[in-house]
C-alpha cells in the first residue's frame, strides 16, 4: 500500500499528576503568548501608544473571543444534534472541536467591546490582532495533525499519509497544508504589509487582507480535506467550510475596496 506511515503521537504532551496537558491546548496557549509578545515589541518598536495594561485587556478579550466563538462555531456548524443533546460536551475543549470562522466571530465582538471600552477605532485594533493570529492558527493545525484528525481525502500522491483514524488508506496531508498556507503564507503577508506606515495608518487594510486571504486558502484547502462525517457534502461538492469562507471574501475585497479608494 502506498503512503507514509502516521507517526502515531501521543495527543497528551505530558502530565502533571492526574491533570493531562495535551497538544490541542498548548497549541492555542503557546499561539496566544507568542501574539502577546510580539504585540508588546510591536508596540515599543513603532510607538504605538498602547499601555502595557491595554495590551494584556486586549490579550484577555481576545483569548475570551477564540474560546466562546470558537467552541459555539463548532457545535453550530459541525458539532450535529449529539452536541445540543449533551450540552456539557461545549466544555469539553481538551478533545478539540473548534470552528475558525465562529472563533473570528467571537473576535470580532471581543475587539468590538475592548475598541470602546478605551475608544480606540475598530479596525485600527483588528489590524493588530490579526497580525500574530496566523502562529495561533499554524500550531493548532499541527495539533489537529497530531491528534490525528481532520485529514485529506483519499490520494496517490507521494507524500500521502495513512491515519489510523482514517482507515488507513493514504490520504492528503491537509492538516499541514492549512498550517502552511493559512499559517506561515498569511503571517509573512501580513507582517511585510505591516513595515510600511502608510498601510499601518490606513486601519483595517491588513484585517481585509487578513480574512480575504483566509478564505481563499480555506476554500482551496477543502479541496483536499475531507468533510466532516456528520455533514458531508452540500450541493454534491461543496464543504461547509467553503461555504462559511465565501462571506469572509466578500468583506475582505469590500474593506480592501474602501481603503484603498482613500
Amino acid at each position: 500500500m502506498t503512503g507514509l506511515i502516521y507517526p502515531e503521537i501521543s495527543p497528551i504532551a505530558f502530565s502533571l499528576g492526574p491533570i493531562d496537558i495535551r497538544w490541542y491546548s498548548l497549541a492555542y496557549l503557546c499561539g496566544i503568548l507568542a501574539a502577546w509578545f510580539l504585540l508588546l515589541h510591536n508596540n515599543d518598536k513603532n510607538r504605538l501608544g498602547y499601555t502595557r495594561q491595554q495590551i494584556e485587556d486586549l490579550a484577555f478579550y481576545v483569548t475570551l473571543g477564540i474560546i466562546i466563538g470558537g467552541r459555539l462555531g463548532y457545535a453550530i456548524f459541525y458539532g450535529g444534534a449529539e452536541m445540543w443533546l449533551k450540552p456539557w460536551r461545549l466544555l469539553e475543549l481538551w478533545k478539540g472541536g473548534m470552528s475558525f470562522h465562529g472563533g473570528i466571530a467571537g473576535v470580532i465582538g471581543a475587539v468590538w467591546l475592548f475598541a470602546g471600552k478605551y475608544q480606540y477605532k475598530f479596525l485600527t485594533i483588528t489590524d493588530l490582532v490579526v497580525l500574530y493570529t496566523p502562529i495561533g492558527m499554524f500550531l493548532g493545525r499541527i495539533a489537529n495533525f497530531i491528534n490525528d484528525e481532520l485529514w485529506g481525502r483519499e490520494t496517490d500522491v507521494p507524500w500521502a499519509v495513512r491515519f489510523p483514524n482514517g482507515g488507513y488508506v493514504p490520504r492528503h496531508p491537509s492538516q499541514l497544508y492549512e498550517a502552511f498556507f493559512e499559517g506561515i503564507i498569511i503571517f509573512i503577508v501580513l507582517n511585510w504589509l505591516w513595515r510600511y506606515a502608510k498601510i499601518r495608518n490606513n486601519s483595517g487594510v491588513v484585517s481585509a487582507v487578513f480574512v480575504l486571504l483566509y478564505g481563499l486558502f480555506r476554500i482551496l484547502m477543502e479541496q483536499f480535506r475531507q468533510p466532516d462525517a456528520q455533514l458531508g457534502f452540500f450541493f454534491g461538492h461543496i464543504t461547509m467550510g467553503q461555504m462559511l469562507s465565501v462571506p469572509l471574501i466578500i468583506m475582505g475585497l469590500w474593506v480592501l475596496i474602501l481603503k484603498l479608494k482613500k
